[in-house]
């Protein structure tokens, strides 16, 4: 999302500074994260309250009523309009006759099949890049809402990662980060047999990378490149 900024010429500010625009990517894992989800979203009204703030993520997927009740939000994204984040704030601010003082759009996450492709980002830490290949999760365990949260496994397509992570290299990053919610059932919805261990093996031949760290939930295990 900060890249799409980015690239339509908007300045990345810290969440303590004023800005025109707040966006909060919210979390529902623990009720916790939920409370502070929504102390956040009324803490950047109270920073501007001419800013538009925006509510993504989570939390926003699976409490819409929730959040609708809280009134310092103007635009409401679920997990899979982030990758337009940018046109619908813009279309929010060009709109000139709303019926509502708020935006909402959020589709129905369980019905999605393909992984939700925000293509090559360059916008990485220093040293590293955090390149997200999985979504999903078809556990379902009694404890858990992340599959309702994230709806069921989506990998992302094996050329769209080395070409990402291609692109990477040239610009002299030596260590990737492969995320994702389940990260180990990576390929599972592919139709041909096409495992985790398939993409790190490809990866692991892309000139220039000399670290591959594989990111489980939080945990970290890494690679150094084998010559």
């Amino acid at each position: 999302m900060i890249q799409n900024f980015k690239n339509n010429g908007y300045e990345i500010v810290d969440f303590e500074e004023i800005s025109d625009i707040y966006v909060v990517n919210t979390c529902t894992v623990t009720n916790m994260s939920d409370r502070k989800s929504r102390q956040v979203l009324r803490q950047a009204k109270k920073k501007n309250p001419d800013a538009i703030v925006v509510a993504c993520g989570c939390y926003v997927q699976v409490a819409q009523k929730e959040i609708e009740e809280i009134n310092e939000i103007d635009l409401v994204l679920g997990t899979n309009e982030k990758s337009k984040i940018v046109d619908f704030v813009e279309e929010f601010i060009s709109s000139k006759n709303k019926e509502k003082d708020y935006f909402i759009e959020i589709d129905n996450v369980m019905q999605n099949k393909e992984f939700c492709d925000f293509g090559s980002v360059t916008y990485t830490e220093k040293t590293r890049a955090v390149i997200k290949v999985q979504d999903g999760c078809d556990r379902f365990c009694s404890y858990c809402i992340i599959p309702y949260a994230r709806g069921r496994v989506r990998s992302r397509k094996p050329e769209s990662v080395i070409k990402e992570v291609n692109e990477i290299a040239k610009n002299g990053i030596k260590e990737v980060v492969i995320t994702g919610i389940h990260v180990a059932s990576y390929g599972k919805d592919f139709k041909e047999e096409y495992r985790l261990i398939d993409l790190l093996e490809e990866i692991n031949r892309i000139e220039g990378i000399e670290r591959i760290r594989l990111r489980i939930n939080r945990t970290s295990f890494n690679y150094r490149r084998i010559c």
